[in-house]
């Protein structure tokens, strides 16, 4: 399988988009700090993730996201109204 996913930091809020192959091994990574571009706003939390079969498609879905303010902001605006779904029941 071939993630997508979106984390957010609890430092500062701000969302990070990435793929990987292994989405455990990426998510740990990201918490010890071995993205440099990021490890300023460590800790993360995993808030969401796309499973692909195969990696082209995956690859395109966070090119999607990371290039397509409307698709992100479209995402985000589901996920805060499942949140808010979810917390009132």
């Amino acid at each position: 399988m071939h993630y997508v996913y979106l984390i957010q930091s609890e430092k500062d809020f701000s969302y990070y988009i990435g793929y990987t192959k292994d989405l455990k091994k990426r998510f740990k990574e990201h918490n010890q700090g071995k993205t440099k571009s990021i490890k300023h706003k460590i800790p993360y939390r995993l808030i969401y993730y796309e499973a692909f079969l195969n990696k082209t498609n995956a690859i395109k879905r966070e090119y999607e996201l990371k290039h397509n303010s409307c698709k992100k902001e479209n995402l985000l605006k589901r996920l805060a109204n499942a949140s808010a779904l979810s917390s009132s029941g």
